[in-house]
């Protein structure tokens, strides 16, 4: 029995490793096709892209990660179907249940290494690819329109920034607000803002100030440049997915507390990035289930009527993902319930699947 399981517990990591070897390829050969041109023109030194290309295979592998398990389990096990493996296991009087046993201890192993991977491997990866993209690829106009913040920064403070570039720590077009019972006080304005790590001083380039008064305002103008401490932290200045996706467990817990106090607008990004951490793995439980009771039968139309299937719920899958996050981001829809409703809603069709495969 024991090489039974280790047949199939073989077959099973190997075919998920195979297909992340045949995938991450083509994703990376895309993407060269796509950033050839700008990386040349940027002329980007060797190591930096070898890094890149490190960073994107983690990050690409773990966006992808259900698709690829869901494949091939269903590929595999497909095979052992076709070549009637299965029918003799059943019939040697294990149960379809004991037969599950090895590719649920394979979703185990491949979900520890995702929590893992999630917690402490893709926020480095994530920060390295966006690094690059932000350093090498995007022109100044295309991050203006990728990075405009808005964020509240206290009871009665916002600031706004058009862009802002997490590596040069760098923004355009800095406005600070500061409010009174409702009331404007005073508004802070520059072209420029940089932040000097050094000491911590943020120089604004083109500093204009203008304080509010009961009748009449006190304007300061178009001063070349002026050093100056703010309360806010360099994050609150980063777009809110790329701070989100570059943050370990522990920093995004800290994170979403201290924007969680400041009563922060943002705060149900963070908890969906927060939240798929924990989902993506157990999602390989369930998918496993699926790709098990979809593909252990036999079929007239053979391994491309269960390729076609598991391809199709895969994707519905991924779309009931991304329908759930973006609602829980844009609305007040709460983020662990729209996180966890694809796995809820297909655990449900597992368990029915797995019943009618038992029969």
């Amino acid at each position: 029995m024991k090489k039974i399981d280790l047949y199939i517990l073989k077959r099973y990591l190997a075919t998920f490793s195979v297909m992340l070897l045949l995938f991450i390829p083509i994703g990376i050969v895309i993407d060269v096709s796509e950033k050839i041109n700008k990386i040349l023109e940027a002329k980007v030194p060797f190591l930096a892209v070898a890094k890149y290309y490190l960073d994107f295979t983690i990050y690409f592998a773990n966006l992808l990660f259900p698709i690829f398990l869901f494949l091939s389990v269903i590929w595999f096990t497909s095979k052992l179907a076709n070549n009637t493996e299965i029918i003799a296991i059943l019939s040697s009087g294990i149960s379809f249940t004991r037969f599950l046993r090895p590719y649920i201890v394979g979703a185990t192993l491949i979900s520890i290494f995702a929590l893992i991977m999630g917690f402490f491997l893709v926020p480095n990866a994530s920060q390295g690819f966006n690094d690059f993209r932000y350093t090498y690829l995007k022109k100044n106009a295309e991050v203006r329109e990728n990075s405009d913040v808005f964020k509240q920064i206290g009871d009665d403070e916002f600031i706004h920034v058009k862009s802002f570039n997490p590596v040069t720590k760098i923004g355009n077009d800095f406005t600070m607000e500061k409010f009174e019972k409702g009331v404007l006080k005073y508004k802070v304005q520059a072209s420029r803002i940089k932040f000097n790590p050094k000491d911590s001083i943020y120089t604004l380039t083109n500093f204009t100030k203008r304080k509010v008064g009961d009748l009449d305002d006190t304007l300061i103008v178009n001063v070349p440049s002026k050093d100056t401490v703010f309360a806010f932290d360099l994050d609150d200045l980063t777009p809110v997915i790329y701070i989100a996706e570059t943050l370990s467990i522990t920093e995004l817990d800290k994170f979403i507390e201290k924007e969680r106090e400041r009563g922060s607008s943002n705060i149900n990004t963070y908890r969906v990035v927060k939240y798929k951490k924990y989902s993506i793995p157990v999602s390989a439980f369930i998918l496993t289930i699926i790709a098990v009771s979809v593909s252990s039968m036999k079929r007239r139309g053979g391994m491309g009527i269960n390729l076609a299937l598991g391809i199709g719920l895969a994707f519905t899958f991924i779309f009931f993902d991304k329908i759930f996050g973006t609602m829980a981001e844009k609305s007040s829809f709460p983020p662990i319930i729209a996180v966890w409703i694809p796995n809820f809603t297909f655990g449900l069709l597992a368990i029915y699947l797995l019943r009618n495969a038992k029969r």
